[in-house]
């Protein structure tokens, strides 16, 4: 019996319109997936909902992986591919297995020699590399910086080292409801000619982008309030 795959399904970041972020390819294939490994079984009902799924969602098979999901309990993931039907991996938003919990399944994948095909999908971390004006060749994204604000202060200066040495435009996310504190420690951090960029809400209609120096972010910081809105923050050159 020819085995199923795992298919790595995008998920909308924010606008109001699937056709405006995702393939009509991608909905198609969601009809060939009765599994489903997610993060949270409320949001994947909700995007499948969305995107027509043509299947009684009730009979639908939800597997979840998120941080809290022992290693140890996944092992029967995959056994729907391994009996030749497809299996889909969805994302809370944006692309599976980029800042998302997913790896661990797709890596699960590879082992059991289970093809696994990724589809096209919007990034927020690419859109915002892309309208950043900043390096698009030389990047790294660093997840999330300490909460503590010392240990923050040191992780900034780390990357601003970083940035200045080579060339390496750097992104950070934070948790939306400590947005705010975060683009103030870039400000209070950085040197006044590193450049910073806040990408928020990409996709929407409140979408913001801005990119300036460290010294012009302390002139414009009060005009810009993150808190609450999905944000990706930027520092190079």
């Amino acid at each position: 019996m020819d085995k199923g795959k795992l298919i790595l399904f995008p998920v909308g970041i924010g606008a109001e319109s699937l056709d405006c972020s995702l393939p009509l390819t991608n909905m198609q294939l969601l009809t060939t997936c009765r599994t489903f490994i997610v993060e949270e079984v409320r949001t994947a009902r909700r995007f499948l909902k969305h995107a027509v799924y043509p299947h009684p969602i009730d009979d639908t098979t939800f597997l979840i992986l998120n941080e809290h999901t022992p290693t140890e309990s996944i092992g029967h993931y995959l056994d729907a591919a391994l009996q030749g039907q497809n299996i889909g991996l969805l994302s809370e938003a944006g692309l599976p297995c980029i800042a998302d919990p997913g790896a661990l399944a797709t890596r699960m994948a590879h082992h059991m020699g289970i093809e696994v095909v990724p589809l096209v999908g919007p990034s927020s971390l690419m859109l915002a590399l892309m309208a950043s004006g900043m390096n698009g060749q030389n990047f790294a994204f660093n997840g999330y910086l300490p909460i503590d604000r010392s240990k923050r202060a040191v992780s900034i200066r780390h990357f601003e080292e970083r940035m200045l040495r080579d060339k390496q435009t750097q992104i950070f996310i934070e948790a939306p409801y400590r947005n705010n504190q975060l683009l103030d420690a870039l400000c209070t951090t950085l040197r006044s000619s590193t450049l910073i960029c806040v990408a928020a809400d990409l996709t929407l209609p409140t979408q913001t982008i801005i990119t300036l120096s460290t010294s012009q972010w302390a002139k414009r910081r009060k005009e810009v309030n993150l808190h609450k809105r999905n944000t990706v923050f930027l520092i190079g050159q």
